[in-house]
């Protein structure tokens, strides 16, 4: 959901600062195989979210997608993590963590 979260921010991002061609980056491989359509979206609120990356996808001209694998992406992840730290010492310090969605990370009963 973040790495999805993220790139919306970015698209919607982009679109308000007038670019017309685009290159997404991320270290999520699933984010970048799903949003090239060369995997399925199987769960239901990636699904949402999937939708709604699409969709701001078409606003541009062209958008290529690049998946760059964790070992090459070490100082953007030292940034992300060094930015949920400082929030969470200050303005997220009442944050919370919420019971997990059971849609999310229940597996689904077997059909009787």
């Amino acid at each position: 959901m973040a790495e999805y979260t993220a790139a919306i921010r970015g698209l919607e991002r982009s679109r308000e600062l007038g670019a017309t061609h685009l290159l997404l980056r991320s270290d999520s491989r699933l984010l970048i195989e799903q949003l090239a359509g060369r995997w399925k979206v199987k769960n239901p609120t990636l699904q949402r979210l999937h939708h709604e990356a699409r969709s701001l996808i078409k606003g541009f001209d062209e958008v290529q997608l690049e998946h760059v694998r964790r070992e090459r992406n070490v100082e953007a992840d030292a940034l992300a993590n060094r930015g949920v730290d400082e929030w969470l010492a200050g303005e997220g310090a009442s944050w919370e963590r919420s019971a997990p969605s059971p849609r999310l990370w229940e597996p689904e009963e077997e059909p009787r």
